[in-house]
């Protein structure tokens, strides 16, 4: 494959992995390799990371697809390594297991050579036998035989030797054994995907080897670990839909006159007011209300809404939160500002009273938030809707939300589902849409996308 066929497959990987890359920045990357030298791979992957790398979150995917296109090494180099790392290979594939555990000691603790090691290691434990002349490769078995993570005890005592426990200097030693730890951790599952790609092919390992960034995972398949780096994305999401939610009093087309200024104007022209000025019009911050759906099917976007909740109650003067499954209750109580947001969810799956029979009933609910909190709507309120539309085949309610939507200034609906899955099964999306705008929002970027389009 020659550099221009490995560059276009490689910008086109970074795009298919969701990475902002744009023809401009692919083409600025081809000219960065005119400037450097292509024998230094790390060289070139600063190049590349420096003309198509945007956000420090997409630096993991980056390099995990870079290793796969520009490799340190393919298998067919063997046969012209020189005669030392030739024999030095041969004593890692004859090696006891206790010798190999030394020799990932030394590794841990700071020694050279950790990417070949995790080469030989994977050649040596890696390979499991497919079907005649197929074979597939896997990092558990290498990590099972080594376990370097039982290697910390060991390596403690050394470090320390004979000093304190439990001070400074264990605190350092266990984070620098922790970091190597996981480099190993990381060469070894690169020299296993670069082996995969290399009997399957690149494009096929690509497709897998990374997960979207964090503005793009899906709220729906999210995870525990995902949802806490997300908490740093929803703030500033938060800041801004605040802002673009803010909306001025508007007296006619302008504010009040002032009247002092207009008089000590009018003594340029004798007293003739040919100027007239106004008294800027104060904005408000706005009134927001949020209404999630917390059941079981979309459980991981419910903690996303309860997130995003808890942010924009820190932005706003007055915001009432009310989550619901079948029956609707208000949880703006767990949300108070300063609350931790971990303790404020586990009080809230505890004690709010959101569940009726556990399957989840829009119509109901909607109906039983008029009678009990029809008051939190008013013309200076901003009503927003985070759920699924999914009720269970129950009766809609339409014209209780059509009431809710008139009564309140802005109202829109975000719903985790893709469009093409509206409507689909017990989904009441359209029927609820052409009452409330309805939004795509799988994610923190479509999110974003929705607050820039709010006027």
């Amino acid at each position: 494959m020659s550099l221009l066929d490995r560059h276009v497959g490689f910008v086109h990987a970074l795009r298919d992995a969701g990475l902002p890359v744009s023809p401009a920045e692919g083409l600025d990357a081809a000219r960065a390799l005119a400037v450097i030298d292509l024998t230094e791979r790390e060289s070139l992957r600063a190049a590349y990371a420096a003309t198509l790398v945007k956000r420090p979150s997409h630096r993991p995917g980056f390099d995990t697809l870079f290793d796969l296109w520009f490799p340190a090494t393919t298998t067919g180099l063997r046969a012209s390594r020189p005669a030392e790392q030739e024999q030095e290979q041969l004593d890692l594939e004859t090696a006891e297991v206790a010798e190999l555990r030394d020799r990932l000691a030394g590794l841990l603790l700071g020694a050279e050579g950790m990417n070949e090691f995790a080469r030989a290691m994977v050649e040596r434990f890696g390979r499991q036998p497919a079907g005649p002349g197929r074979q597939n490769w896997f990092s558990y078995p290498v990590m099972r035989t080594l376990s370097p993570e039982t290697l910390m005890a060991r390596l403690l005592a050394e470090v320390l030797a004979g000093r304190e426990r439990g001070g400074l200097a264990e605190k350092v030693a266990r984070q620098r054994i922790g970091e190597n730890t996981r480099r190993f951790e990381d060469a070894v599952s690169g020299d296993v995907r670069r082996r995969i790609a290399e009997d399957s092919g690149i494009e096929r390992i690509a497709r897998s080897a990374v997960r979207p960034p964090l503005e793009q995972l899906d709220f729906l398949r999210i995870t525990k670990a995902d949802l806490a780096r997300l908490r740093r994305e929803v703030h500033p999401l938060a800041r801004r839909l605040a802002a673009r939610l803010t909306v001025k009093h508007r007296l006619g087309h302008r504010g009040r006159l002032d009247f002092r200024r207009t008089v000590r104007a009018s003594l340029s022209s004798g007293g003739v007011p040919l100027t007239t000025f106004d008294r800027p019009r104060r904005p408000h911050k706005p009134e927001l209300v949020v209404l999630c759906d917390t059941s079981d099917s979309v459980a991981s976007f419910a903690h996303f809404t309860l997130l995003l909740t808890y942010a924009l109650r820190e932005q706003f003067t007055k915001v009432r939160a009310f989550g619901f499954v079948d029956t609707v209750d208000e949880i703006t109580r767990f949300f108070v500002p300063g609350a931790d947001v971990v303790e404020a969810m586990t009080r809230l799956t505890r004690e709010a009273d959101m569940v009726r029979f556990g399957r989840t009933d829009y119509g109901h609910a909607l109906e039983g938030f008029v009678e009990r909190y029809g008051d939190a709507i008013g013309p200076r309120t901003s009503l927003l809707i985070l759920g699924d539309a999914r009720s269970n085949y129950q009766p809609p309610a339409l014209e209780t939300l059509r009431r809710l939507a008139s009564g309140a200034r802005h109202a829109y609906w975000l719903n985790p589902e893709p469009t093409a899955q509206w409507d689909s099964g017990d989904s009441l999306a359209t029927a609820y849409g052409g009452i409330v705008p309805m939004y795509e929002c799988r994610n923190a970027a479509q999110l974003a996308a929705f607050i820039e389009e709010l006027v």
